[in-house]
């Protein structure tokens, strides 16, 4: 059964950093898509950074551009997203997502939706305060 784990979130103060892991078991990261969503209180689950594992290739929304970087570790079956600069506005839940083999990480250079993606973790929590 595919598990992911995800560690690393917090509270910071606007203009903070943290760094999000995302553990994989029973799934191997490499050439697969994986990404970072999150969801604040009475909005939608929005893509935020993504990758493809096969050859490092990544698509960020708008709102985090220049401050966030995803990366991965094969070796450690991670995914990371060092996130910088955070501002209020980026408080929420954040999950790890990720595909099953022969999916379609992304379309036009744009995050993908939720339901592209077949595997979750359970979350965590960033706030960012002014």
């Amino acid at each position: 059964q595919v598990q992911l784990a995800e560690s690393g979130g917090g509270s910071v103060q606007a203009g903070g950093s943290l760094r999000l892991s995302c553990t994989a078991s029973a799934y191997t990261i490499s050439n697969k898509c994986m990404g970072w969503f999150r969801q604040a209180p009475g909005k939608e689950r929005e893509g935020v950074a993504f990758i493809r594992t096969d050859f490092g290739g990544t698509v960020y929304a708008d709102s985090v551009k220049g401050r966030f970087t995803i990366s991965q570790d094969n070796a450690k079956n991670t995914v990371y997203l060092h996130m910088n600069s955070l501002k209020p506005e980026d408080t929420a839940m954040y999950y790890c997502a990720a595909q099953a083999p022969g999916g379609v990480c992304w379309r036009m250079g744009r995050v993908p939706r939720p339901d592209g993606y077949n595997y979750w973790g359970q979350g965590t929590q960033v706030t960012v305060s002014s």
